[in-house]
């Protein structure tokens, strides 16, 4: 499965943005999905999964609360929800498929498809 990041952009504190996530393939519904960050500097860090099913979903604590995951296994689509996002939610936020549907990891080396990335800047 191949997928791709949209939604990131430039923010004030405060503000809410959007990142969707499409991925190809038929079996996207067969595969945990989940979204990663990295700042610079330091290094990748999960953010949110969630279940093949949607019934299961995992957040970084730091997160909790503010982001929400959610997929539409129609559209082929992931999406992470962001609100009252915070100078610290500055990254790159990766999109990645785990072919594991039965469990929402969160170490990065559980993962197997990744995308390319999409920048989220939030300005103070």
């Amino acid at each position: 499965v191949q997928v791709v990041e949209s939604g990131g952009g430039l923010v004030q504190a405060g503000d809410s943005l959007r990142l969707s996530c499409a991925a190809s393939g038929r079996t996207f519904s067969r595969y945990t999905m989940g979204w990663f960050r990295q700042a610079p500097g330091k290094e990748r860090e999960f953010v949110a999964g969630i279940s093949w099913s949607g019934g299961r979903t995992a957040y970084a604590d730091s997160v909790k609360g503010r982001f929400t995951i959610s997929r539409d296994n129609a559209k082929n689509t992931v999406y992470l929800q962001m609100n009252s996002l915070k100078p610290e939610d500055t990254a790159v936020y990766y999109c990645t498929a785990d072919r594991n549907y039965m469990v929402v990891a969160t170490a990065s080396h559980e993962y197997d498809y990744w995308g390319q990335g999409t920048q989220v800047t939030v300005s103070s």
